[in-house]
């Protein structure tokens, strides 16, 4: 039923590093056409350094791991393209329809396909506020053996409730080249990691260590914003809780809750919070490109 691309399954194949890449930020996660620009640099970054990337999504009903251009154009520039946890895949592929792929439903549909290094921007997690909404990301990578490169969980979350969700999950956090977790926008939270791994050798050693040993869940390898881009994390705290206002006064909830903030937050910082997302983004595939090929290498020892 997963339809692997040519070029990712002479990849799979043949042992070589295969980096998945999520389709949400596609169809949801920017704005046009700026969406397009970034899922073409992330596949270029990704082979840029040495691995070969997949993006991930469904497309007229048919689960791709790695989409071809024209693919990649369509989700980012369709009309009412489904955005994709894991417990949704089945509607799209029942009604022949496009969907977008979260952070969820892309470990899940990646790893199936053979795919263990995944980059993404931010993770989701555990919302702000009373009712205490839960990502299905925590659920997928309590129980998905992959490597996800991020930036940490998205700071529009409650990050220290997310932070303890993981690691009720099982699930390894380590900080590349940091000793906190990164807040997506802002290079550390004040909340610590449970390793530092100093460069893609030592991260992927880590990995294989995990991996053979056998556990569930996810390696969460998280990466800080660069440095150039990186925002003060006084001034996202208060654009945040002025998105969170906004977001409750019109009802807004769920799945829509994460866009709505991000789109208000971008407002907010005149734009840089956006541009701190894209080279968040692009600087992640790089990372995990480079990790996968340093897995590759060590296996093919």
């Amino acid at each position: 039923m997963i339809r692997t691309c040519l070029h990712v399954a002479q990849a799979l194949a043949q042992r070589e590093p295969v980096v998945a890449l999520e389709s949400t930020v596609l169809a949801h996660g920017l704005p046009r056409p700026r969406n397009l620009e970034v899922g073409i640099a992330m596949e270029e970054t990704v082979a840029a350094a040495g691995a070969v990337p997949a993006t991930v999504g469904v497309v007229a009903g048919v689960p791709r791991v790695g989409l071809e251009r024209a693919q990649i154009e369509h989700l980012a520039t369709a009309e009412d393209v489904l955005k994709l946890s894991t417990r949704d895949l089945a509607v799209p592929l029942a009604r022949g329809t496009d969907g977008a792929t979260t952070v969820a439903a892309t470990m899940w549909l990646a790893m199936r396909a053979g795919v263990r290094v995944f980059a993404t921007g931010g993770i989701g997690g555990v919302h702000r506020g009373a009712d205490r909404d839960v990502s299905a990301d925590l659920t997928e990578l309590g129980r998905t053996p992959m490597l996800v490169v991020c930036a940490g969980a998205k700071s529009v979350l409650d990050l220290p409730a997310t932070r303890e969700a993981l690691e009720t999950a099982g699930v390894l956090v380590a900080g590349f080249g940091t000793d906190e977790l990164p807040a997506f926008y802002s290079a550390g939270s004040g909340i610590p990691v449970d390793v530092r791994v100093d460069g893609a050798a030592q991260a992927a050693e880590l990995w294989r260590a995990h991996r053979d040993l056998g556990l569930p869940g996810a390696m969460l390898l998280c990466v800080p914003p660069p440095a150039e881009h990186a925002l003060r994390a006084d001034e996202v705290d208060g654009a945040i809780s002025a998105a969170l206002d906004a977001a409750r006064g019109e009802g807004i909830r769920g799945k829509e809750v994460t866009p709505f903030l991000l789109r208000a937050v971008a407002e907010a910082t005149g734009g840089r919070s956006l541009e701190a997302n894209v080279a968040l983004l692009l600087n992640n595939a790089r990372v995990a490109a480079s990790v996968a090929v340093a897995v590759a290498r060590a296996d093919g020892a």
